[in-house]
């Protein structure tokens, strides 16, 4: 017996290499190899039966490839009238036509025929991609079915038994009738396959004809409230529990979260220049100059509040300064009957000390008054 264990090579395909740094997937990789547009660390190879490290210099059509993108996932709401394909050969209109610009390469995780619609998972990792397509995996695959027809228990138990559709077998369905709506019926069907038009062959094959197929969940991830077209991206934490032991290796290491910076303090520069002049700083006061003012200033309370001086005060202080003499009164005395002090005396008021004609009242009828005509409104 050898005993020497079989040494392996070290690194992985180029191929997967390419496909994880988004160039193209595995396949059409070993096509651009085939065809002399790879090199590695300057040499033109021919063939994808090769392993390379990250210390290998690889380029694609004369442009360095970087490192491997973090593997990711998103969530697409496929509309209707779209190919689940990188190119049409008759021309038709992708579903990476109508993709986010800022979306990178991805591909498609399963498929859904051009006129099938709902959840579609997209991946930019081939290992991930293999990994959720194989039956193995157990992810059960659920449909909104609108048949044309009024199908009964009876006529879809085939269906749930497993069924044989030209020829060829398919495993059993989940089939449950939700209900009927005129001359269509509403179906949700569950299945683990996925073959080429697996559930429009099968409907066939009892007799009812799809007129409408929406996928709304792929195993733990569902359609929900997502709008036609629309991308949404799942985070790591959800894909790293639903992939399994496995998760770390397909996923690889997790992106750095970006480093944020703190804005330094900014120290106050001291001023180089000149001092007291146009447009410059006033001379900073020395220590001693600082101590007085301190000394000089009256030690106040808290509650303390400066209020006006009086007027006695307010006089005094024009005195001393010789601002001029302290103001007077000029205006007429406040009282009727007094005089003011420097102005004429004012007339006092007199009363006539004759009585006044006392009013009389006739005890007899006063007569009556005259008609009068209707009163004009006073002008304003």
């Amino acid at each position: 017996m050898n005993d020497t264990p079989s040494s392996s090579p070290e690194g992985d395909r180029i191929a997967k290499i390419l496909s994880r740094a988004g160039i193209a997937s595995r396949r059409e990789a070993e096509r651009m190899i085939e065809a002399g547009r790879v090199t590695v660390n300057g040499a033109i190879i021919s063939s994808p039966a090769l392993n390379v490290t990250d210390a290998d210099r690889i380029t694609v059509d004369g442009k360095p490839v970087g490192p491997a993108e973090p593997a990711r996932m998103w969530l697409y709401n496929k509309p209707t009238g779209l190919v689940t394909s990188d190119n049409d050969e008759k021309g038709r209109k992708t579903i990476y036509d109508t993709m986010p610009v800022d979306l990178p390469r991805v591909m498609s995780i399963g498929r859904l025929d051009i006129n099938s619609e709902g959840l579609l998972l997209l991946t930019n990792d081939g290992g991930i991609k293999r990994h959720l397509e194989l039956p193995s995996t157990g992810w059960l695959r659920r449909y909104r079915v609108r048949v044309n027809g009024r199908p009964t228990d009876e006529e879809l138990e085939p269906l749930r038994k497993g069924i044989i559709a030209d020829g060829e077998p398919f495993q059993p369905m989940e089939v449950v009738l939700d209900r009927q709506q005129g001359a269509n019926a509403w179906l949700t069907v569950g299945l683990r396959e996925g073959k080429n038009r697996e559930i429009r062959r099968a409907m066939d094959e009892i007799g009812l004809s799809v007129n409408r197929l929406i996928r709304v969940s792929y195993g733990p991830f569902r359609l929900g409230e997502l709008r036609q077209g629309e991308v949404e991206e799942v985070r790591r934490k959800v894909l790293r529990d639903q992939l399994g032991p496995d998760a770390e290796k397909m996923l690889g290491a997790a992106p750095e979260a970006p480093t944020q910076v703190k804005p330094r303090f900014k120290r106050r520069v001291a001023h180089k220049g000149d001092f007291d002049g146009p447009g410059k700083p006033g001379r900073p006061k020395t220590r001693e100059e600082l101590e007085k003012l301190e000394e000089n200033q009256p030690k106040r309370s808290k509650s303390f509040k400066q209020g006006r001086p009086d007027k006695a005060a307010r006089d005094a202080a024009r005195r001393a300064d010789g601002t001029g003499k302290p103001r007077t009164s000029s205006g007429p005395a406040r009282h009727s009957g007094t005089a003011s002090n420097s102005g004429p005396a004012a007339k006092p008021r007199t009363f006539s000390s004759a009585a006044s004609k006392p009013r009389t009242f006739s005890s007899s009828a006063s007569k009556a008054r005259a008609p009068t005509g209707p009163k004009t409104p006073r002008k304003r």
